[in-house]
């Protein structure tokens, strides 16, 4: 059985409100850094992000329409959208843009914050407290985040996953680059991260 950890996530001094995620995902990509995703094992702090555009970008799960896996890409912004990568590791990704426009953005690392040593139960392969979360599928095993999470609202205050702001703002010049881990869209400038972040996801992206 997994262990659970009672957390004091993060203060939010300014909350989050639905609006910030009705937005474009590359416009909203860049802002989630720095924000805070809390699930049952720990909390971290967003370092890396993808924008997925929907039926507009052929790398983005909703890109031939609505089925039953990505149906939450077509609901409300906000809320969590979790598939399986490779049949192996579970990805998050935040719902952007307008109800019925599927849209969205992957969480692609994390610097830990609290909970450190239940993500590190979790994640016994992770070498050292910077490899606990640089990566998709990593932050997702460390963080306890799975397919039972998938549709979970991020601004329900008692949800088991949830998404606050401490009061760090993103970047003024995030890192820019190309999407990895897909085959297609590959030359779109679509993935932010926190310049300098040592808790970034492999490759490190280049500006």
């Amino acid at each position: 059985m997994k262990r659970r950890l009672g957390l004091s996530a993060p203060t939010s001094p300014s909350a989050i409100t639905r609006s910030f995620f009705e937005r474009d995902p590359l416009e909203l990509a860049p802002d989630l850094l720095g924000k805070v995703l809390v699930g049952p094992h720990g909390s971290g702090r967003v370092v890396e992000v993808e924008a997925y555009r929907g039926s507009e970008d052929p790398a983005s799960h909703a890109f031939r329409g609505p089925t039953p896996r990505n149906r939450v890409m077509f609901g409300l912004a906000g809320h969590l959208y979790v598939y399986r990568s490779y049949g192996i590791h579970w990805c998050a990704n935040v719902v952007a843009g307008q109800d019925g426009l599927a849209a969205a953005v992957l969480i692609r690392a994390l610097e830990p914050l609290t909970g450190v040593e239940v993500m590190a139960i979790h994640r016994v392969a992770a070498r050292d407290h910077r490899d606990l979360a640089n990566g998709p599928g990593k932050l997702c095993q460390a963080l306890g985040i799975d397919g039972s999470h998938g549709g979970a609202d991020l601004l329900a205050a008692a949800g088991p996953v949830r998404m606050v702001d401490d009061g760090t703002p993103p970047p003024p010049s995030p890192t820019v680059g190309p999407r990895v881990g897909i085959s297609v869209g590959t030359d779109r400038p679509w993935r932010f991260s926190v310049p300098g972040s040592r808790f970034r996801s492999r490759p490190v992206p280049v500006p």
